[in-house]
């Protein structure tokens, strides 16, 4: 006679065990508040005091910034930067004070960009330096490097994966005015890609919503390769100056147009 199976009892899932978040130790927490006390203890230099490597380093700066600054329009929510301190640790901030202060031989590995973008901030804010932790963790949105012959290997090799590891920085862009060559990146993932120039060798930026090319003209009485902003239709982006120089050509233009018109009709003033 058969028998009967006794009926199985079902199986019961193991519940997923949640790890438990580590619990600072009293040790832990001391060592934060040191860390939190001896970053607002460091008194963080502005400069270095030594000057930047050309005129042409001197003057492109402040050309990105106002180019820059007129493509953007005055919305006082962003802040430019050039050609000064990044704070972003305390071992780094360290490094820039014992060297500055005599204490360290070796150059700190890193000081900061020759330019620099933040969006989303108070851009009337005045500023000697950019300190991260006092700018609620914010890192730039854009990074532009001028290469100069002795810092060649560190923008377009070096400099990528710091910013794309480090600063996590959506953009960065290097100029070399010597060859009038462009490089850029963009963040993607974890890391940068390329971007591709267009058929006029110009770089496309996403931050800007602007193109990064070269011109060649006079600027402040100098001739030189400049790098400067075009907009999203490719027009070069105007500094005031230039831009009131066109507005003035236009006016002078259309009033010898009614000139013109006055002489016809035998109206002479």
């Amino acid at each position: 006679m058969p028998t009967t199976a006794a009926p199985t009892k079902p199986r019961q899932r193991r519940a997923k065990r949640i790890p438990a978040k580590p619990v600072p130790t009293p040790e832990g927490f001391r060592e934060l508040q040191e860390m939190l006390e001896r970053l607002r203890n460091l008194d963080l230099p502005e400069e270095d005091g030594e000057p930047l490597e050309s005129d042409y380093h001197v003057m492109q700066i402040p050309l990105l910034d106002e180019v820059v600054r007129q493509h953007l329009g005055d919305t006082g929510d962003y802040f430019c930067g050039g050609n000064m301190f990044v704070y972003f640790s305390l071992a780094q901030a360290q490094e820039i004070v014992e060297f500055l202060s005599g204490r360290r031989k070796r150059p700190p590995s890193y000081r900061g960009p020759d330019f620099f973008l933040v969006k989303g901030v108070d851009g009337a804010k005045p500023r000697g330096k950019w300190v991260v932790w006092e700018e609620g963790g914010k890192y730039p949105d854009l990074i532009i490097e001028i290469v100069s012959p002795s810092t060649a290997t560190k923008d377009k090799d070096e400099n990528p994966k710091f910013y794309a590891k480090v600063f996590r920085t959506p953009e960065y862009f290097w100029y070399d005015p010597g060859k009038g060559e462009i490089g850029g990146y963009r963040l993607e993932g974890e890391s940068y890609r390329p971007i591709v120039p267009d058929e006029h060798r110009r770089l496309r930026s996403e931050v800007l919503d602007a193109w990064l090319g070269v011109w060649d003209g006079v600027w402040h009485g100098r001739r030189y390769r400049w790098l400067r902003l075009y907009d999203r239709d490719g027009h070069l982006v105007p500094t005031q100056a230039e831009q009131e120089r066109l507005l003035r050509e236009q006016a002078e233009a259309e009033l010898e147009r009614l000139r013109a018109m006055l002489r016809e009709q035998g109206i002479e003033l």
